[in-house]
């Protein structure tokens, strides 16, 4: 039932910008937390951000402080994934991850099947 699907994903030059999304179906979207988090070749998945609800708090991690933007549309049931000025290590698998409320303390996670972005001349 849940279900994420992740989208603008492609090769990018170095230097360009892209907004990945990701559709949201199957769950109160409002209602649940949403991350993006990357896995470059060789490396284990990295958090990059996450956004809360009801608060609409973001948190980024350290390495990317600054380089990325998260964001959600309530009304589309997506959240975004801003970056601009792009760099080759930028290249990795990118996914979207929902916290879905099961409980007024518990969620459980769901994932994307990820897309791939490639930054290369």
């Amino acid at each position: 039932q849940v279900q994420l699907v992740e989208s603008g994903g492609g090769t990018v030059q170095p230097g360009g910008s892209l907004r990945l999304s990701c559709a949201a179906s199957g769950f109160t979207f409002s209602s649940s937390a949403m991350a993006w988090y990357r896995q470059a070749p060789g490396r284990e998945r990295e958090l990059l951000a996450a956004i809360t609800n009801p608060s609409g708090r973001t948190d980024y991690a350290d390495s990317v402080t600054g380089r990325f933007t998260i964001s959600r549309d309530n009304a589309k049931n997506t959240v975004y994934l801003q970056r601009n000025k792009l760099k080759p290590d930028d290249t990795a698998v990118y996914y979207c991850n929902a916290a879905v409320p099961i409980s007024w303390a518990d969620s459980e996670d769901y994932w994307g099947q990820g897309t791939q972005v490639t930054v290369s001349s």
